[in-house]
C-alpha cells in the first residue's frame, strides 16, 4: 500500500509532468509561428515524453493501491524572445523538475518507502538526461547567436529528434 503521504507527492508531480507536456507544446506552437518546424518538431518529442511521465507516475499509483487525483492545470507561458529564450526556458524547467523529483526521493527515504525510492531512481537518472538534453541545445543556441543560417542548420538538426514509445506504455 502507498503511504498517503507519497500517494499526495505523486499527484502533485503528476500534475507537474502534465504541465510540462503543455509547456512543451506551448513552446512548440511558438517555433510553428516562427517557421522553424525542427524546433517544433523537437518541442512535440519534448511534450511526448512528459506526458509517458506522468503515465508512469499513473500507473505507479495505481499499482500501489493508491488512487490517482488529477488537480487543475496552470497555462502555460506563450511567448518568447528568441529560440535561445526558449530553450533557455526548457533549462530552467528542466532544472525545477529535477528538484521536484529529488524532493519525491528525499519523501520517499524519510517515510522508508524503499519501493518509491526503487521507482523513483528512474526518474533522477532521466532528469540527468534532461538537464543535459536542454543544456546542448542552449550551447548550440548560444553558438548560433543571430546568424540565421546558423538557426536554420540548428532546426534542421532538431528536426531528427525521435519519440520512441515505451513497451511499458499501454493506453
Amino acid at each position: 500500500m502507498l503511504d498517503p503521504k507519497m500517494e499526495a507527492a505523486i499527484n502533485g508531480q503528476i500534475n507537474a509532468e502534465i504541465y510540462s507536456s503543455y509547456l512543451y507544446m506551448s513552446m512548440a506552437t511558438w517555433f510553428d509561428s516562427q517557421s522553424l518546424p525542427g524546433m517544433a518538431h523537437w518541442m512535440r518529442v519534448q511534450a511526448q515524453e512528459e506526458w509517458t511521465h506522468a503515465i508512469k507516475f499513473y500507473t505507479y499509483v495505481n499499482e500501489r493501491g493508491g488512487r490517482v487525483i488529477l488537480s487543475a492545470i496552470d497555462g502555460p507561458a506563450t511567448e518568447w524572445d528568441s529560440p535561445l529564450a526558449v530553450f533557455q526556458a526548457v533549462a530552467e524547467h528542466e532544472a525545477k523538475v529535477t528538484g521536484l523529483i529529488h524532493g519525491l526521493m528525499d519523501l520517499a527515504l524519510e517515510i522508508r518507502d524503499h519501493a518509491s525510492s526503487s521507482f523513483l531512481q528512474w526518474f533522477v537518472n532521466e532528469q540527468v538526461e534532461e538537464e543535459a538534453s536542454a543544456a546542448e541545445a542552449v550551447g548550440q543556441m548560444k553558438l548560433a547567436k543571430d546568424n540565421p543560417s546558423a538557426l536554420l542548420m540548428l532546426d534542421k538538426d532538431l528536426a531528427t529528434r525521435v519519440f520512441t514509445m515505451p513497451v511499458w506504455l499501454v493506453i
